[in-house]
């Protein structure tokens, strides 16, 4: 696992009226400080890579849809930088998944319903300055392979 990467996984209490689970907790410490909430839809087949963060950690949510989410650390201090981790998240397998400054992440949609991401940012985005940084989502240093392998 890469360093600082941080994976809850949430339990949902069920009954006959549907479940309830709860997201973040502020007596957890995922988030050094909440900068802001965000929700987005992404559509099958696609791939929304790579991008990371200067000053905010991202802690991403797919409460609807499948994802597979790659990490790459950039941290030149790390001491897992140019590793790669992947997590398969979304409907089946809730958990939230706390992604440092400085590791580049990204997404592909998985299966055939849309997917729904909500994420939160130790820092709100300001269009001014934005703290995005893009890497192709096939950079040829990442190096990974977005196609599903059959087995």
């Amino acid at each position: 696992m890469i360093k600082g990467v941080k994976v809850k996984k949430l339990t949902k209490h069920s009954d006959d009226r549907g479940f309830f689970a709860e997201l973040v907790r502020d007596d957890e410490n995922l988030l050094e400080h909440f900068g802001q909430a965000s929700w987005s839809k992404s559509y099958p087949g696609v791939i929304k890579a790579f991008h990371y963060h200067e000053k905010q950690d991202d802690l991403w949510f797919f409460p609807t849809g499948h994802a597979q989410v790659v990490l790459y650390d950039l941290r030149d201090d790390s001491e897992t930088k140019g590793e790669t981790d992947v997590y398969f998240m979304g409907e089946d397998n809730p958990m939230l998944l706390l992604i440092p400054k400085g590791v580049a992440h990204g997404y592909r949609v998985l299966g055939e319903t849309p997917l729904t991401i909500i994420y939160f940012t130790t820092t709100s985005y300001n269009p001014d300055q934005p703290d995005e940084k893009r890497i192709p989502w096939n950079d040829e240093t990442i190096g990974f392979n977005w196609n599903t392998t059959f087995r």
